[in-house]
């Protein structure tokens, strides 16, 4: 294993050891109790910026590594039809009111049985990142790419779990309503008949996530990530 690849490595073991255990243990009680929560929120927000930006650096100067796979023409295009599915999930969970995220719990009593991409998921930004991540995963195939977005894509399949343990703890009663109309898994509570699909509450998820999806596609991704895609 090269210098860098072991950088790498150790750099998603930091993302996802604090974004963890800062967020999801009893550290965060104790620095909360002595920061008071604003300074425990100023303080998280500045060690997980610190994270990412190490993450992203050193998975730039990892170069090329060892391919797994890769090299098909079928999974890049398998990543250029998924893709589409995760912008517009990100998209819709910031069009409604969603009690699951930062400092909108007092939402849980207006959401009901929540709208748009919340009937889907209660937890849309976060399993657009997990998608994203398996996506990138699967049409790149090297260690170097499985280290940056499976450290990603675990944070935020992990944080769908403990952000639900979290607001059921903190919201008690109030939590059950809306955790009952709706899932984590996507699709869950549809199939289950404790939520109906409305394909009107996602119009304007769909048309504002499919254009962001065509601006990273032609033009930002070369900005993003070094690399144009077509």
């Amino acid at each position: 294993m090269n210098e860098h690849l072991l950088e790498l490595c150790l750099a998603g073991a930091v993302f996802v050891a604090t974004h963890l255990g800062l967020s999801s243990t009893r550290l965060r009680s104790t620095l909360a109790g002595k920061l008071g929560e604003r300074g425990f929120l100023a303080f998280y927000s500045i060690v997980a910026v610190v994270a990412i930006v190490w993450l992203v650096a050193a998975y730039r100067a990892s170069g090329t590594t060892t391919a797994l796979w890769g090299g098909d023409p079928h999974l890049r295009w398998a990543a250029f039809a998924l893709m589409p599915i995760a912008f517009v999930s990100l998209v819709g969970g910031f069009l409604v009111r969603n009690p699951t995220a930062v400092g909108q719990e007092s939402q849980v009593g207006a959401a009901g049985e929540g709208a748009g991409m919340l009937r889907i998921t209660r937890h849309p930004f976060q399993w657009a990142v997990v998608l994203w991540a398996l996506v990138h995963i699967v049409a790149n195939g090297d260690l170097a790419s499985i280290v940056f977005f499976g450290s990603l894509g675990a944070v935020s399949l992990a944080g769908t779990f403990l952000i639900d343990r979290k607001k059921a703890a903190r919201l008690g009663a109030a939590w059950l309503p809306f955790a009952n109309a709706t899932s984590n898994v996507p699709f869950a509570a549809i199939v289950a008949g404790r939520n109906r699909l409305v394909v009107g509450e996602l119009v304007l998820p769909l048309a504002i996530g499919v254009a962001l999806y065509a601006l990273v596609l032609l033009w930002a991704h070369r900005w993003i990530a070094g690399a144009p895609l077509i």
